[in-house]
C-alpha cells in the first residue's frame, strides 16, 4: 500500500513539474493566439497524444460507459471553467497575485471535501497551509490591494479544487485513461467553441505558437493531467493538491532557467515552506 502511494505521490510530482515549466510555454503561445484558441487546440492535441494508449486497452466488458461520460463531462467541465476563469482575470490583475490566488485550492480541496467525507487529518491541513505561506512568499509583492479580477481568479480557484475533488472521485470508478481522454474532449470543445465566438485565430498564429502549444499539448495535457488522473486513484485529494500546488516553485525555476528572472531570496523561502508543507502531508497519512 505505501510502494502504491509513493508511486502516486511521484506521479503527482512529475505533473506539477510538467505544468510548472508550461507557465514558460503559455506565456509565449499568448503572444501569437488567444487563451481560449491555445487551450482548445492543446487539448485536443493531449486527447490525439493519449488516444493511441486508449486504444491499446479497450475499455472491459464491466466498464460501463455512463459512469465515464458522466465522470468525464463533469471533471472537464471543471477544468474548462477553471481554466477560462483564472484566463479572464489575469487581465485584471497582476501575474504575481493570480499565482497566488490559483493556488489557495490547496486550502478549498480539503474544505469542499470535508462534504464529501474527505478528512484531511492535522497533518493535511497543516502541509496546506505552510504550502499557502510558501505560495505568498513566493507570488504576492507589495501590492496586496484588491484588483478587478482577483476575485474571477479565486473563482477559478475554486473551480480547480472541484476538479481534483470530481477526479478523486471518478479515478477509481473507471479506468483513469479513459477518463482523462473523455476530459480533453470536452474541455477542448468547449475552448474551441467560445474561441471561435470570441478571438479570431489564423493558421499562421497557430504555426508561430507551435512550439508552445506542442509542450501545452502533449506534455503539460497528455501526460501531466493524465499522470493527475492514474496518480489520484491512490492519493488523498488534500495531499494530491499540495504536490500539484509545487508547480509554482517549478514555474519560478522555468523562469530562472529559461527566461533569465531572478530567483530572490523571499522566492527561494516559498519554495522552502511549500517543500515544508509537502513533507509535513507526506510524514503521515494526510487523512490522519
Amino acid at each position: 500500500m505505501k510502494a502504491r502511494a509513493g508511486r502516486a505521490e511521484a506521479l503527482l510530482l512529475i505533473a506539477a513539474a510538467i505544468w510548472g515549466f508550461a507557465f514558460v510555454a503559455q506565456r509565449a503561445g499568448m503572444e501569437h493566439v488567444g487563451p481560449f484558441a491555445y487551450n482548445g487546440v492543446r487539448f485536443a492535441l493531449g486527447a490525439a497524444t493519449l488516444l493511441p494508449f486508449v486504444l491499446a486497452r479497450p475499455r472491459g466488458p464491466r466498464e460501463a460507459t455512463r459512469p465515464l461520460l458522466a465522470g468525464g463531462a463533469a471533471t472537464g467541465i471543471a477544468l474548462f471553467a477553471g481554466a477560462s476563469l483564472q484566463q479572464a482575470g489575469i487581465v485584471w490583475t497582476t501575474a504575481g497575485k493570480a499565482g497566488f490566488i490559483t493556488g489557495l485550492y490547496v486550502v478549498f480541496v480539503p474544505l469542499l471535501g470535508l462534504a464529501l467525507g474527505h478528512r484531511p487529518g492535522r497533518r493535511g491541513w497543516a502541509g496546506a497551509a505552510l504550502a499557502v505561506a510558501g505560495l505568498g512568499l513566493l507570488s504576492v509583492r507589495a501590492d496586496v490591494s484588491l484588483a478587478p479580477g482577483d476575485g474571477l481568479v479565486l473563482a477559478s480557484a475554486v473551480c480547480f479544487a472541484v476538479h481534483v475533488l470530481l477526479v478523486a472521485r471518478w479515478a477509481t470508478r473507471v479506468d483513469p485513461r479513459h477518463l482523462a481522454l473523455v476530459q480533453f474532449v470536452v474541455c477542448a470543445a468547449m475552448s474551441l467553441a467560445v474561441a471561435a465566438v470570441t478571438e479570431t485565430t489564423r493558421v499562421g498564429d497557430l504555426a508561430a505558437a507551435a512550439g508552445p502549444i506542442l509542450y501545452g499539448g502533449i506534455a503539460s495535457v497528455g501526460i501531466g493531467y493524465t499522470l493527475q488522473v492514474v496518480a489520484q486513484r491512490r492519493a488523498h485529494p488534500t495531499a494530491a493538491a499540495v504536490l500539484l500546488a509545487l508547480e509554482s516553485p517549478f514555474a519560478a525555476l522555468g523562469g530562472f532557467l529559461l527566461l533569465g528572472e531572478t530567483l530572490t531570496g523571499r522566492a527561494l523561502a516559498g519554495c522552502g515552506l511549500m517543500l515544508a508543507g509537502v513533507l509535513t502531508c507526506q510524514a503521515g497519512d494526510a487523512a490522519r
